[in-house]
This record gives C-alpha cells, structure tokens and sequence, in this order.
C-alpha cells in the first residue's frame, strides 16, 4: 500500500507542482471550506487562485438538504465564487438518477423521507413525490391507518431534521408490501459537521429502514462514494480523471469517492478524518494520494504571473 505525499504548508514548489499536475479540481464542502456558516481561514482566496490560473472547480457534496440554487446562496453569502452549474449535491444526483437511470414512470411518484432541497431537486427532474416537507407527515401523533399507494414507484431518504414514526413507517410499508417499489438514498453519512460539530448524518436516518427491512431488501446509495455521482457530474462536465483531483475530509466517502472514480485524492484535516486515522494504531485501509492540514495551505502556489 502507498504512502499518502505529505505537504507542508509554505511548502510553495509542492502546491505549484499539484497545479500543474491537474486541471479539474472537486471539493467537499462541509469540512473542507466551511464548517457551518463558518469559513475555513484560507478558502476564498484558494478558489480565486485556482481560478486565476484557469482550473475548473466543481463542488460535491453530499448534503441534500439544499438545492443548487439554495446552496448558490450559501456560497454567495460566503464571499465564495461558484455557478449553479457546478455544484452537484446529493440530492440532484439521485434526482438525475431517478429521471434517467430509474426511468420512473411519469404515473409514479417517491416518497420522500427528507427535506426542502430534496424536493426542489426532483421537481426540476420532473418527478412526482409525496412526504417530505408535507405537513401531514410531519407529525408527532400516532401514525394512523396507512393505506397502501400503488402509485409510490420508489422510496427516497436522505438528511431530515424532522424525521418521525410516521414517515419511517410509511417509508417501511411501502419498501416491505411491493418489492418493485425502488430503495434509493442520497447517501449513507454516519455524521455531518455542523458548526456545533458533529451531528446524526442521512445514514442515520436511513438505519432504521435498513434494520428492520433487512438484508433482502439492499438500498442504493446515490452519493459520495458511490461512483453514480461521478456518472452525475459526467453527465454535465467533460474532464479528464487522470487530471482530476477530488479534496475532501472524509477518507470513507470523499477518497473512496476519487478512488473509485479514477481521481487523485487530497484529504484535509479540517473536518472529519484526523492525523489518528492515518498513522494511529488502528489506521484506515483508505489512503490518500496526497494530505494537507488544511485548503488554506494551498495559498502556498500564489498568483500566476502577469
């Protein structure tokens, strides 16, 4: 197994020869440039420097909470850069997956376990859905009797702040009465950061559909690590994955992520991983191509010349 290329802040030659090895450059958000509403010190001016020197950016996330749109907005209230247009969540690949993978007939619709920018995303795909945000499934009562809906063509889960027994047994019904009904979630976090740190990610909310439905009834995670992401964004972007390096702060879902996908691979320890992950007693089998403390290293290759 290689050893991950360290590189040391200040350390101008080795970020200036990083520059010149790759063109598309594809970033975690959440850990990597802010954490929160946060920024991480340094972000802004390294994505302004990779722009200088004519680099193309896409963010990738695994957040489905937001929209492109909306998440356009986080970035702009930032101070950051960035085009709807290069932002792949989540949310839009497994929208995009639905709509041309899935194929979901125009006559069915998904149930969503999950959020507003969930349901954004599948509207511009011109998918129906039920649940979600409506008002009905938001509640704490008891579910009352839950009536079967032939018309539900796949369950969709993804982060929701509002999850209850009713929507988790609506999602269950449909998943475990009509085995043609699709098992789809935006992605499998364990955690997100958040700016008061560490919180339940999708994962966990998906972990009791994949308890109680079991192992004959598998889900198909559409996010980072899965390659179905990367087919998301090739679908828009023509790069070149030998020349493409994915920056990240989680070895499970951003490096396996670029691995899986052909990409070279940066972890930062600003997020989730840490030094311990690497080189502890019990380190991960998941090694990144190269490791910097933090983006705002990268300042280090400097604008180019005039």
């Amino acid at each position: 197994m290689s050893a991950s290329t360290r590189l040391s802040p200040g350390d101008s030659a080795a970020y200036a020869a990083l520059l010149d090895k790759y063109d598309t450059w594809m970033f975690d958000c959440d850990g990597v440039l802010w954490h929160g509403d946060r920024l991480i010190d340094g972000a802004p001016e390294v994505l302004e420097l990779l722009r200088a020197h004519k680099k193309s950016i896409i963010f990738v996330t695994n957040n489905a909470t937001k929209s492109r749109p909306n998440y356009k907005k986080k970035f702009d209230g930032l101070g950051i850069e960035a085009h709807v247009d290069e932002i792949f969540g989540s949310a839009y690949a497994a929208a995009i997956y639905i709509s041309s993978v899935l194929k979901l007939p125009k006559d069915k619709k998904v149930y969503v376990i999950g959020m507003g920018g969930l349901e954004e995303e599948l509207k511009s795909e011109g998918i129906s859905y039920v649940g979600g945000t409506d008002p009905a499934d938001n509640t704490l009562a008891s579910p009352t009797p839950i009536a079967d809906d032939p018309t539900v063509g796949a369950v969709l889960v993804g982060l929701d702040t509002s999850v209850n027994y009713t929507k988790l047994s609506k999602a269950f019904r449909h998943l475990y009465y009509d085995p043609s009904v699709a098992f789809l979630a935006t992605n499998t976090d364990s955690t997100y950061p958040s700016a008061n740190g560490l919180l339940p990610g999708a994962g966990s909310i998906l972990a009791p559909l994949v308890y109680s439905l079991g192992p004959s009834r598998p889900v198909t995670a559409l996010g980072k690590p899965s390659v179905r992401m990367l087919e998301a964004i090739k679908a828009k972007h023509d790069f070149d994955p030998a020349r493409t390096i994915m920056i990240g702060d989680r070895l499970n879902t951003d490096i396996e992520f670029g691995k899986a996908g052909g990409l070279a691979t940066l972890l930062v320890l600003t997020g989730i991983a840490s030094e311990a992950d690497l080189t502890g007693p019990n380190p991960s089998p998941t090694v990144p191509d190269y490791v910097t403390p933090s983006i705002g290293d990268l300042r280090a290759i400097g604008k180019p010349a005039a």
